[in-house]
């Protein structure tokens, strides 16, 4: 009876501590992703500065990086889109596409 008991005990351990795991996990690739995110947006404001008044590094290092900054063209070009229409600029920010 009192073995039956610690090992339920035991189990329900194990399985709070494998949840609580997963929980982590989830939470620290959330985080990992956001900044990777906020760092794609960094570099394409340092390539692209010139856009936006920022001094552009050589035009030589900023045509060999294009071929990286396919995601961001494509969402400024969007944005540019949509600059004047308040709906798809609420869809926009929802990622919704």
């Amino acid at each position: 009876m009192i073995l039956q008991l610690i090992t339920r005990f035991k189990d329900w351990l194990i399985e709070m501590w494998r949840t609580a795991d997963q929980v982590a996990r989830g939470k620290a690739v959330e985080s990992i992703e956001m900044e990777l995110e906020e760092l794609e947006h960094i570099f394409g404001v340092l390539v692209m500065g010139s856009f936006i008044g920022l001094p552009a590094p050589p035009m030589q290092i900023s045509l060999d990086l294009m071929p990286d900054m396919e995601y961001e063209l494509t969402l400024m070009l969007e944005k540019v889109d949509t600059a004047n229409e308040p709906l798809s600029r609420l869809f926009s920010a929802f990622d919704i596409g």
